[in-house]
Formats: C-alpha cells, sequence, structure tokens
C-alpha cells in the first residue's frame, strides 16, 4: 500500500512481483526444499530487517518478548481461547525467539497456532451446545468488552463461564434485530461452524506470513512480510488489472458466492454467470474438478485466477433454480476500474439552490502505478497521475471548471512517486516532499515539470483515514498555500516510507526460482516542505466537519510502536497566497453558521455524543429490557435514516454514488467550494 521504490531497486521489484509458473525439479529436492523454505525465509527476513529497517534496532531479547505478546494478541485479542496456563507454558521461550529466528526456527509460530486451533475447537464445541440453552434475559448481569481489562481464564470453568456470557450475548444481539429464536440459534451454529472451518484451513504460508509480520510489527505498524499471494494481490492493487474471469465473489454458510460481474471480463462477455450463483467446483483446462464447498474463499480465488488465454471450467449452483450447470471461460485481464481516479463536474445550481458555477469533483481512491509496465514501455500503463492529468484535460475539453474537488477520503496512500507527480499537476515546479534515510541524509524530491495543469481555486477533502502518500499532497498543498484542507480534523500521520524488497535466496542451488515472497519494510521517514513531518499528527484540515469517524481511535497516534513525530529543516518553497488566516476565517465563520443549522449535522453531532459514551463503557448489559430501553431512542431515527438513504439511492446514478453522492456533508464541501471561489475572484477583482 505504501510503496516507495528507488531507482536502484526497481528491478527488484519487477522481479518480486512477478508470479513464478513453475520450475521442474526433483521430487527428492523440492521435498528438501519444502521443509527448508520456511527456515530459509525466517533467516533471510530477520538479517534485511536489522540491515534495512530505518531505526537500526536489533533483533533482540526485548524484541524477542515483544513478538510473543504481539502473535498471542493476534490469535486470541479477546482472550476467549487460550489459558492462563497456555500463556506461561509460551512464556518459557519469551526471550528465545530472537535466537530461534536468527537459525531459521519458526516453531513456536506453528506450536502456537496449533495449540490456538484446538482451543477453538474446544471453545466451538462448547458454544454449539450453549446456543440452544435456554437462557435468561431478565438475570442482571454484563459481559466485559475491553479485553484489556480481562486476565486470561484461569480454569475450564472460568472459560466455560466467558462463554456462556459470549453466546448469550451474541444471542441477544440477534433477537434485538427482532431475529426469531429458533433462527437465530441456526444464525449462531453456521457462525460457530464458519469459524472453526475457516481457521482450520489457514495454510503454512498464511501462518509464516503472520509470524514474520508480527515481527516486522514490533519495529513499526507498517513493516510486514508478505507471503507469494498476498504480494500477488498488492500487485493488482497497484497495477489495477489482473487476470481471471471477472467475478467478485464472497463467502456465505461455505459457498464461494458470485457478489458481482465485472464488466469486460470473461463471466461478463459469456452471459452466463450470474450474481448469486454457488461455485461448487473448479477445473483447470480439462483436467478433473477440484470440490470448493466449505473451502476458504482465498483459495478458491487462487483455483479460479490464472495466466490470461487460459481455459477454467466452472461447476454452478444456479440461484434461480438450483440447477448444476458447468461453464468453461477463458481468462483474460480484468481492469480493476471501479478503483481507478474518476472526475465528474456538478453544476453547483442542481445541488445548491441560488449558486452558480461549475465545480470538477476527482476521486482519488489511491495512489496506484504499474511499475513492471513502466518498466516495459507500456504506453498506457496505470498511473494515478496520468489519469488525473486526463480528467484535468477532460474538465477542460467541457468547457472548464471554476473549482476544483480532490476527495482523498479513505485513500490509505501507495507510491510515493505518484504523490510528487499528482501534486505537480497544481503546483509549479519546486520541491514536494522531503525524505531522511537511515543515514540521516536529508533528500528533496521536487515536481520538475515546468507549469500546473490547474491553477484555479481547489479544496482538499481528507479523514482520518486518508494516509501516506494522500498526506504527502495534502500537505504539499497546505504549504504551497495553493488551496483548502476539508475533512477531520488530522489525516491519519502515517508519516513513513516502505521499499518492497524479494526474499530472494541465494544460499542452496536447488531453490533458485523458488518465491519466497516480499518484505514490505519502513526505510525511509518524509516531511513536508515546511520541515514538519506527518508521522503522529498527520496534516491538519483547514475547515473541520463534524464526522464520527474523525473522533474513533484512527491514526498512526493509537498504534503500537509507531514512530514519534519530529521536524527536519524548510525546503524553501514559495507561497502562492490563495489562503490566508483572513480567508480561512471568513470561510469557517460561514461554514459554522450552516452546519449548526442544519439538522443532520446536529444528527451527527448526537450520534458522536452517544458513540462517545458508549466507547468509553466498560461492559454491555445482558438484560433484554435495558439494552431494549438504550435502543428505543435510536430506532425511529435509523429507521427514517434507512429511508433517507434509499431515497437518495434511486435518485443518484451508480457514477454519482462512486465519486460524490448527494448528501448533507458532501453539499456542505460544495458551499465551501462555492465561497472560495467568490472570495478569491473577489480579490483578484479588488487587485486589479
Amino acid at each position: 500500500m505504501k510503496l516507495n521504490p528507488p531507482s536502484k531497486a526497481a528491478a527488484a521489484l519487477s522481479l518480486c512481483m512477478v508470479l513464478l509458473l513453475g520450475t521442474a525439479i526433483f521430487a527428492q529436492q523440492a521435498a528438501v526444499a519444502d521443509s527448508s523454505n520456511d527456515s530459509v525465509t525466517a533467516k533471510r527476513v530477520c538479517a534485511m530487517v536489522s540491515r534495512f529497517h530505518i531505526s537500526g534496532k536489533p533483533i533482540n531479547d526485548e524484541i524477542s518478548q515483544k513478538l510473543m505478546k504481539r502473535f498471542i494478541k493476534q490469535l486470541d485479542p479477546q482472550k476467549l481461547y487460550f489459558y492462563q496456563s497456555d500463556i506461561e507454558h509460551f512464556e518459557a521461550d519469551k526471550t528465545q525467539l530472537d535466537d530461534k529466528l536468527a537459525v531459521g526456527d519458526v516453531s513456536f509460530a506453528y506450536d502456537a497456532f496449533n495449540l490456538y486451533l484446538q482451543r477453538l475447537q474446544e471453545r466451538m464445541d462448547y458454544a454449539q451446545q450453549l446456543v440452544d440453552v435456554d437462557h435468561d434475559f431478565t438475570v442482571d448481569e454484563s459481559i466485559v468488552v475491553d479485553a484489556k481489562d480481562l486476565d486470561f481464564a484461569k480454569d475450564q470453568n472460568e472459560m466455560n463461564e466467558r462463554w456462556r456470557k459470549r453466546v448469550k450475548y451474541d444471542l441477544l444481539n440477534l433477537i434485538l434485530e427482532d431475529t426469531e429464536l429458533a433462527k437465530a440459534r441456526e444464525q449462531l451454529h453456521k457462525r460457530y461452524r464458519n469459524n472453526l472451518r475457516t481457521m482450520s484451513q489457514t495454510e503454512k504460508p498464511e501462518k509464516l506470513e503472520m509470524y514474520l509480520s508480527a515481527l516486522t510489527h514490533c519495529f513499526d505498524p507498517h513493516s510486514s512480510y508478505m507471503s507469494p499471494q498476498t504480494l500477488e494481490d498488492f500487485r493488482i492493487s497497484m497495477e489495477l488489472s489482473l487476470d481471471g474471469i471477472g467475478a467478485a465473489l464472497r463467502s456465505e454458510d461455505g459457498y464461494t458466492v458470485v457478489a458481482e460481474i465485472v464488466p469486460g471480463g470473461a463471466a461478463d462477455a459469456d452471459g452466463r454467470l450470474k450474481a448469486g450463483d454457488k461455485i461448487v467446483g473448479v477445473a483447470q483446462e480439462d483436467g478433473e474438478f477440484v470440490d470448493v464447498v466449505e473451502m476458504k474463499l482465498s483459495k478458491v480465488v487462487r483455483y479460479i485466477r490464472g495466466k490470461r488465454g487460459t481455459i477454467v471450467q466452472l461447476r454452478v449452483k444456479k440461484e434461480k433454480n438450483n440447477a448444476i450447470e458447468v461453464y468453461k471461460l477463458t481468462r483474460k485481464k480484468i481492469e480493476l476500474s471501479t478503483s481507478e481516479v474518476k472526475g465528474k463536474i456538478i453544476e453547483t445550481g442542481e445541488r445548491l439552490p441560488g449558486q452558480t458555477g461549475r465545480i470538477g469533483v476527482i476521486s482519488i481512491p489511491s495512489f496506484y502505478r504499474d511499475f513492471r509496465g513502466a518498466q516495459r514501455g507500456d504506453e498506457n500503463f496505470k498511473s494515478t497521475a496520468r489519469d488525473v492529468r486526463k480528467v484535468l484535460y477532460d474538465f477542460r475539453d467541457q468547457g472548464g471548471v471554476d473549482g476544483i474537488i480532490i476527495d482523498l477520503r479513505f485513500n490509505g496512500g501507495g507510491a510515493l512517486s505518484e504523490a510528487i507527480e499528482v501534486s505537480g499537476l497544481f503546483v509549479d515546479e519546486g520541491p514536494v516532499v522531503q525524505v531522511k534515510q537511515m543515514d540521516g541524509e536529508r533528500k528533496i524530491h521536487s515536481d520538475v515539470e515546468p507549469g500546473a495543469v490547474y491553477t484555479g481555486p481547489l479544496v482538499v477533502v481528507c479523514n482520518r483515514l486518508s494516509a501516506s502518500a494522500s498526506e504527502i499532497f495534502a500537505g504539499v498543498i497546505k504549504d504551497y498555500k495553493r488551496g483548502l484542507i476539508i475533512g477531520d480534523t488530522t489525516t491519519h500521520g502515517k508519516g513513513t516510507v516502505q521499499n518492497v524488497m524479494p526474499v530472494s535466496n541465494q544460499m542452496f542451488s536447488f531453490l533458485k526460482g523458488q518465491d519466497l515472497g516480499a518484505l514490505k519494510l519502513t526505510i525511509n521517514q518524509f516531511y513536508r516542505v515546511n520541515g514538519d513531518s506527518t508521522q503522529n499528527r498527520g496534516v491538519r484540515s483547514d475547515i473541520v466537519l463534524p464526522s464520527l469517524i474523525d473522533n474513533m481511535d484512527l491514526g498512526e497516534s493509537f498504534l503500537d510502536d509507531a514512530m514519534e513525530f519530529d521536524k527536519t529543516e524548510v525546503a524553501p518553497h514559495e507561497s502562492l497566497g490563495m489562503v490566508s488566516p483572513k480567508i480561512l476565517d471568513q470561510l469557517k465563520q460561514a461554514s459554522t453558521k450552516r452546519v449548526v443549522a442544519d439538522k443532520d449535522f446536529k444528527e451527527t453531532q448526537e450520534e458522536i455524543d452517544k458513540y462517545l459514551k458508549k466507547k468509553n463503557q466498560k461492559t454491555i448489559s445482558l438484560v433484554e429490557a435495558t439494552r431494549r430501553k438504550e435502543m428505543s431512542n435510536d430506532k425511529d431515527k435509523e429507521e427514517k435514516e434507512k429511508k433517507k438513504k434509499e431515497e437518495e439511492e434511486k435518485k443518484d446514478s451508480a457514477a454519482d454514488k462512486d465519486i460524490f453522492k448527494k448528501d448533507f456533508y458532501n453539499d456542505e464541501i460544495l458551499n465551501i467550494t462555492v465561497d472560495y471561489m467568490n472570495v478569491l475572484k473577489n480579490m483578484n477583482t479588488v487587485q486589479r
């Protein structure tokens, strides 16, 4: 997600992202390689972390103890499975894991996971019994909701009591949703059965990935080990394309269900596979079918994906009549257009009565870049900067716009190079971001293209989940006084740069060609041109609008082992003078006046107050009458909100919903943008 490949590593990055189709080796060598891969991978990861992580910290006893706590918490975050005696057994090795990893010993990961599966089986067996027990929802008792306030259970009696309340809580939640008791019990039986089945199908590479990522997370939250499959998913997210049939899938009661057919894909062209159909078997070319009922979804996806031009057969149970049919599809390249940059022009008079003007909205879901395509010299390789430039030219060709809104909400980042290039579309040449390396050397990355594609009024919308590359762009706009930042109090606060490095091996000749995955490692820290790091603090909005997400524990400052905020020197840059304290004061006053008077924002504030009250609750009542009383005040409001959203969705086209749907929050952003355009227009008139 957060990628910054230095030019020297470009070739390595390309190699690490190519899935190997297979290498012919002798059976005996394959067996040895299979048993050795985990050891080789672990040793290589440890060596790379020690050598390249920006902190320069060694993997020692302190890291060993952190690793143990992290891995146990990852397996059992709610303390519902392991006993205190299990933890004590694990802790015999609490200062030994670093030494074991150094020699490639990852047995702790598999031993701990196996014990977790054993405890999970015990708990699910017991939970299935408790589902059918007659629970008394008038007894005055409660359940602890924050595991930090719990110790691990000392014995089976304590664990049984913990699970009695857990099952009662799950059952009560369904009953409060007006689910009939028999139906609620049926749903819980399925839920617990599916939970056990899914975890039991965790494969060895996934376990190793969990363990080695727990290790890297001891250094910072964004370094991680990626198994070959996760690496492939990462590549897809950056290139916005994959080879397959073009169907979004979901898991439902043990079945792989078609959620959506992707336009332009093989399934769409064939026309027979429909949303709601269940895939029960998969075969490669004319080979034997593999039964995929109750198979983990990620594994089913791997069977269906494959090299473009090859054939996959699907055995399908039709939704309309449960008939079994077999479809033969030829895989093709699928463009993931729903995740790419999109733009549209809003005529403000249609959304804001009495207003005039045209506002262009550009949605940037991530800062993606097809590095392999760029290296090959592909003329149309996928790139955020290229797509934003196209949208800006489209706006120009449609008669121009009076202002532009860049929507970066929920944009988790991406390629550093794309953040720099996108910034250059809105500011003239000059410094964009500063990067500090392990040796403390500071490097300034600049936009070297003279001029800007768009120089008019600009508004950038962010929230707590706008991170990394998004924060670089928002910081540039703020530091150059190029435009307004609107949204949550601040952005996510991720000010570090990761590089993706293949976990290659040169030790054993028979392992050549083996894909050992990759390490996404924090190697640099970036700073705004004003010298501030975005780390922990993020980029603060010029105008804050009330939102529930702004009050949640989201952001770098809430993550364990996050790096601290710091500063570096200012990179000389010019002020474009499009934002000033006077302008901000005027815009804030007008916005506050509208927000205070708006009933939807009032309801949002009530939701925030209610959330903050619940957030501090240590326990939740298991008394049905008490819970219903708590819910009664919200019921009518929820129904009205649901109905209102349904009506809005009917009015909006699918494209509009994807880009900038009509709601009170977005309308206020439009109002601020119109005010901003008018202020700048008046300033220019006065100056002339």
